[in-house]
C-alpha cells in the first residue's frame, strides 16, 4: 500500500503542468542530440546544467533526466541510416541496424528499437522502484567508514571497467581528485590551490568543468570531421511495419537485453555501452544461427537497445539512494543536486518524497513521450542529420560561452570552460578519457570528507576500516578489482610473447 501511495505521489508531481512541460522539453532535445552523431548524452547534460539552476529542483532533475535517457533513444537513429552511432552505447546498433537498412527495412530497424527502448527503460523503472527502497534500508546502517569504502569502490571501478586502459583511467580519477581539492578547507580554513584568487576560494564550478571537458572539447574533436551528412529518402510509417517472424523473435531478445541493462546499469562504472554490447554477445551466444548477426538480425537491435535503456534507468539507483554515480552524466546530475542543497543518499527519498517519486513517475511519462515522438516524427529526425556541422558547432559554443557566463556572471568562468576545452581536447587527442577525471572532481571531496570523519572517530588508526565487516569487504573487492585491471594487461602481454 505504502508503494502505491507514493507512486500516487509522484504522479501527482509529474503530472503537473510544469513538470510535463519540461519532461518534453527535455525528452525531446535528447532525442534532438542523440540523433547528431558525435556528441552524446554526457555534453547534453553539462551544456544545460546553467539552464536548470534557474528551475525547481525537481523539474530539473525531470528535465535532466529526460535528456539523458532521450539521447539513448534517438542515438540508434544514426547508427542505423548513417552507420555513425549518435551515442557510445548506440554503436553496437550499428552491426545489425545498419545492414537492415541496406537492405531497404530501414523503417522495420527503427521501429524495433523505438519498442525495444520502450520495453527494456519499463524494465528498468521497475527494478528502481522497488530495489531503491531495499538499498536504502540496507545504506541506513552505513557509517562514514562504509561510505568512504563505497566511493573509493566506484572510483576505481569506474576507471578499470569503462575505460580503454585502466592505469590511463586512474590517472584521471586522480587528476579529478586533485581539482576538486581546489578550493578553502572547511575543517581549517586553509586555502588550497587558489593562487590568491577569489573566485577559486569555493573551488571550480562543476558547470565550468563538465562544458569545458565535454562541451567544448566535443565541438573541438567534431570539427575535423566532414561537414555534411549524405542525403536520406523518406521513410513511411507503413514501412516500419514489422513482419510476423519478426514480431515473433523479438520478445526473448529484449527481454534478456532488459534484464542485464538493468542489472549493469546499477553497477558503478560499468554503464549503458557495456551494458549493450554484453547483451548482444549473449545474444549470439544463444542464437541457434549466429551467422545472421552482423548481417541484419532484429536480435542484434532488440537486445542491445533494451539493455540500453534499462541500464540508463537503473543508472539512477545508486546516484539517488547511496550517492554515488555510476557514470559520468549520473556524476553531473548529482552534482546539479547537490547545488540546489539536496544531498543523495539513504534519506533523500524520506526527506524528498516527491523528488524521487516525481522522478519516477516521470520516467513512465517520458518514455511515452519519446515513443510517441520516435515513431511519427522519424523524417523529422531524418531531416536533422542533414544540418551542416559549420553552422551547427559555433551555435554550440556560443551558447556554451553564454550559458556558463549566465551562472555567476563572472567572465573568469569563461576563460576557465575555454582552458578546460582545451584541456579536455588533448586529453582525447592522447588517449585520455575526460570521464573518470569529472567522477573524480565530484566525488573528490565527498571521499576526503568520510575519510577524515573515519580517521577522526578511529584517532587517526586507518585499520578502522577494516576492522569493520563491511567496509573491509568493500575495501577488499575493490582491492582485487585494482590487481586484477592492472596484471590483466601485463598476463595477456606474457601469454602473447610466449605464444609460438
Amino acid at each position: 500500500m505504502d508503494m502505491l501511495a507514493n507512486m500516487a505521489a509522484g504522479f501527482a508531481v509529474a503530472l503537473s503542468w510544469n513538470t510535463l512541460l519540461y519532461c518534453l522539453i527535455g525528452v525531446t532535445l535528447g532525442t534532438f542530440i542523440g540523433v547528431l552523431p558525435g556528441i552524446g548524452s554526457l555534453a547534453a547534460v553539462s551544456m544545460l546544467l546553467p539552464v536548470v539552476f534557474y528551475l525547481e529542483p525537481t523539474t530539473a532533475l525531470v528535465m535532466l533526466a529526460g535528456v539523458f535517457y532521450g539521447a539513448e533513444y534517438g542515438g540508434s537513429t544514426a547508427s542505423i541510416l548513417l552507420n555513425l552511432p549518435g551515442t557510445a552505447s548506440a554503436a553496437v546498433t550499428c552491426l545489425d541496424g545498419h545492414p537492415l537498412a541496406r537492405q531497404g527495412r530501414a523503417g522495420v530497424a527503427l521501429f524495433v528499437t523505438t519498442i525495444a527502448s520502450f520495453f527494456g527503460a519499463a524494465v528498468g523503472i521497475l527494478v528502481l522502484t522497488f530495489a531503491a527502497p531495499l538499498l536504502v534500508h540496507l545504506a541506513r546502517n552505513f557509517t562514514s567508514a562504509e561510505f568512504f569504502a563505497v566511493i573509493l569502490l566506484g572510483l576505481v571501478s569506474a576507471a578499470t571497467i569503462s575505460s580503454g586502459s585502466a592505469l590511463r583511467g586512474l590517472t584521471m580519477v586522480l587528476f579529478g581528485l586533485l581539482l576538486g581539492t581546489v578550493a578553502i578547507d572547511i575543517n581549517s580554513g586553509a586555502q588550497r590551490f587558489t593562487f590568491g584568487i577569489p573566485a577559486l576560494y569555493d573551488g571550480f564550478s562543476i558547470v565550468v568543468v563538465a562544458m569545458g571537458l565535454f562541451g567544448v572539447s566535443e565541438v573541438m574533436l567534431s570539427i575535423r570531421r566532414p561537414g555534411g551528412i549524405a542525403q536520406q529518402g523518406r521513410i513511411g510509417l507503413r514501412s516500419m511495419i514489422p513482419s510476423r517472424a519478426d514480431m515473433h523473435t523479438f520478445p526473448a531478445p529484449a527481454t534478456r537485453g532488459a534484464l542485464i541493462g538493468s542489472f549493469i546499469g546499477a553497477l558503478p562504472g560499468a554503464g549503458q555501452t557495456i551494458a549493450a554490447f554484453l547483451s548482444y554477445g549473449v545474444e549470439k551466444r544463444v542464437s541457434r544461427r549466429p551467422e545472421r548477426f552482423g548481417k541484419g538480425a532484429i536480435e542484434g537491435i532488440a537486445a542491445p537497445e533494451s539493455a540500453n535503456n534499462a541500464a540508463s534507468i537503473t543508472a539512477f539507483l545508486p546516484t539517488l539512494t547511496l550517492g554515488i554515480p555510476g557514470s559520468a552524466t549520473m556524476a553531473l546530475i548529482l552534482g546539479a543536486l547537490m547545488v540546489y542543497g539536496i544531498t543523495p543518499g539513504p534519506m533523500l527519498i524520506e526527506r524528498n518524497p516527491e523528488l524521487f517519486w516525481g522522478l519516477i513517475a516521470s520516467f513512465w511519462i517520458g518514455n511515452i513521450m519519446l515513443t510517441v515522438l520516435n515513431i511519427p516524427l522519424i523524417n523529422l529526425w531524418v531531416r536533422l542529420l542533414r544540418i551542416p556541422y559549420a553552422y551547427l558547432y559555433p551555435t554550440i559554443l556560443v551558447l556554451v560561452c553564454i550559458g556558463v557566463f549566465s551562472v555567476n556572471l563572472n567572465v573568469l568562468d569563461v576563460v576557465l570552460v575555454v582552458g578546460f576545452g582545451l584541456l579536455g581536447y588533448a586529453l582525447r587527442l592522447a588517449g585520455f578519457e575526460p570521464a573518470p577525471l569529472l567522477l573524480g572532481f565530484i566525488l573528490g571531496p565527498l571521499l576526503e570528507e568520510n575519510l577524515r570523519r573515519t580517521l577522526l572517530v578511529s584517532r587517526g588508526d586507518f585499520l578502522a576500516m577494516l576492522e569493520r565487516p563491511l567496509s573491509g569487504t568493500i575495501l577488499a573487492i575493490t582491492a582485487l578489482l585494482l590487481v586484477w585491471a592492472l596484471a590483466a594487461p601485463l598476463w595477456r602481454a606474457l601469454r602473447a610473447r610466449g605464444a609460438p
